[in-house]
């Protein structure tokens, strides 16, 4: 951890991932964009809200292009950048791309925000794109009135391995590739309430390239796939069953959860966003009566650089999780599955 003569987490409103504009708001806002030009060569781009824009320059080549920047959730710097940039990079993995090279996205409260600080976060991120094995080349400042940072990075992908968050079929297999909880670590560290192996969970959670995407973007039998963020597991779940068509079962027993999260999630840490996201897709969402609400909060739970979600056909997952486990993704687990019906999901105690 790097000394910082600030606290940047208390130079914000809200950090992380929980800072995205919930689900329902979300919608609004990009139902009334004008209509977009119709372009064959555009194989992903608003339709579904899927991670990235995926553009086919030919048979073998397809660039994906994507941006994503939030303000501090930790007040270690260099930390701070690692994190945004780990999770920039997740939505081309996502796709099943592998990145080529990033932009930085930066606004800095100038005077207020010491110089080589600024310079840390920056480092941080560009030392997250060298574990990438990508250089920042550039990128884009301005003086703002909180710390934002961020990556627009580009990569490629075969035009026929693309993996959409839309793309599921009955009977699939749902894995997911960290555990939950981020987002109320995150919270506990802003309210001077998180250890010190509740911080050690959290950095080495958000700090987890989801480099594993491009070698499953290989895999015919994985047949969607998305990161989970800021709206939480059953957010970006359910983005998944209404791009398909399709309904899901998920068992709480199976769901992989941080340690740290789980004392401070039952003495009721909650977050903002997370009851946002609940607000958003909770009359989706079929919760049995016995769950506890301290479950609840960590299945809306916001997760910042939150782990890929995969729907894989049930003949293969085994061998897509010991892939995954083989990786270091030592929390991925089989947690439910899709079915036909109704996009809804149904939650197991």
């Amino acid at each position: 951890m790097t000394t910082s003569p600030v606290r940047l987490s208390a130079m914000a409103h809200g950090g992380g991932c929980g800072c995205k504009l919930d689900p329902a708001l979300l919608h609004d806002i990009l139902s009334g964009l004008p209509r977009q030009i119709a372009d064959p060569a555009m194989l992903v781009g608003l339709e579904t809200k899927d991670d990235a824009i995926v553009y086919r320059l030919d048979a073998e080549r397809a660039i994906v292009a994507t941006t994503d920047f939030f303000m501090p959730v930790v007040d270690d710097p260099r930390e701070f950048g690692a994190i945004a940039a780990a999770n920039a990079l997740s939505d081309v993995y996502a796709v099943g791309g592998r990145p080529l090279f990033a932009l930085a996205v930066a606004g800095m409260p100038a005077g207020k925000l010491p110089t080589e600080v600024i310079g840390q976060i920056l480092a941080g991120g560009a030392e997250m794109a060298a574990q990438a094995g990508i250089m920042v080349g550039g990128g884009h400042s301005i003086d703002s009135p909180e710390p934002i940072y961020g990556l627009a990075v580009v990569g490629l992908v075969h035009p026929d391995r693309v993996k959409r968050n839309c793309t599921a079929r009955a009977g699939d297999v749902l894995i997911l590739g960290k555990p939950l909880g981020v987002g109320i670590l995150s919270n506990a560290f802003k309210n001077d309430r998180l250890p010190a192996e509740g911080y050690a969970e959290l950095i080495a959670s958000t700090t987890r390239l989801n480099s594993i995407g491009a070698d499953l973007g290989e895999f015919d039998s994985v047949h969607a796939m998305t990161d989970v963020t800021g709206f939480g597991v059953l957010g970006h779940l359910m983005e998944i069953c209404a791009g398909s068509g399709l309904g899901a079962e998920i068992d709480m027993a199976q769901i992989p959860l941080l340690a740290s999260a789980v004392p401070l999630a039952r003495e009721g840490l909650q977050t903002g966003a997370g009851r946002r996201n609940r607000e958003s897709v909770g009359n989706r969402v079929d919760l049995p009566a016995g769950l506890a609400e301290w479950q609840c909060s960590l299945l809306f739970d916001p997760q910042t650089s939150g782990g890929l979600l995969a729907s894989v056909a049930p003949g293969d997952a085994d061998r897509v999780l010991g892939l995954f486990h083989r990786q270091g993704y030592e929390g991925a687990a089989i947690i439910g599955r899709m079915h036909e019906g109704e996009a809804q999901i149904r939650v197991r105690p």
